[in-house]
């Protein structure tokens, strides 16, 4: 019964994704949108994330949306280090700004600016110790930056009970096909 779930996946430009308004969002959103349906109908009380660009964000714009209909699932933003958005674009730090002020913890691995890539080690291995599953939008014959999560997470998995659940290409051709049945005619 997980209480506390991690999720992460690729950043926007991995996917070939500029704009947030962009078709293929509405279909990582709705694939993000049924595992945490299912994993609230088993006592879900947070969804974790970092911050980053791309599956992070729509995951924490997606528990907004679900929060409407379950006021007690709660958002957690722990960020790798402080100011990660400093190099943003003006649009991502807006972006990014808005599911900080709506989120219900926000904090900071460490508590300095960004100096070295152990900093992204310490938030993966901080981000598998604190949640009781990770779901991942990740396909292994596409490597991008969810790589290193998982990789860890594997290795995490491996001396303790953690479920590591995966949204593929494959899981999102099929939330197309269902989406695009719901809005046809049959």
């Amino acid at each position: 019964m997980p209480k506390v779930l991690a999720i992460s996946g690729y950043k926007p430009f991995e996917l070939g994704i500029f704009q947030n308004d962009h078709p293929s969002v509405l279909f990582i959103k709705a694939a993000i949108k049924k595992e945490l349906l299912r994993m609230l109908e088993e006592g879900l009380e947070w969804v974790l994330i970092s911050g980053q660009l791309g599956v992070e964000l729509w995951a924490g714009e997606t528990v907004f949306e679900l929060q409407e209909e379950f006021p007690e699932l709660r958002l957690a933003v722990i960020t790798p280090f402080l100011e990660q958005e400093a190099n943003w674009s003006e649009k991502n730090k807006e972006w990014y700004e808005s599911v900080l002020m709506q989120a219900d913890f926000v904090d900071s691995v460490t508590k300095k600016a960004y100096e070295k890539p152990w900093q992204f080690r310490l938030k993966n291995q901080f981000f598998l110790e604190k949640s009781d599953v990770l779901l991942l939008l990740y396909d292994q014959d596409k490597e991008g930056s969810p790589k290193y999560l998982y990789e860890l997470a594997l290795q995490y998995q491996s001396l303790r009970s953690y479920p590591i659940q995966l949204i593929t290409f494959y899981d999102l051709q099929l939330i197309v096909e269902e989406e695009q049945l719901k809005r046809s005619d049959f």
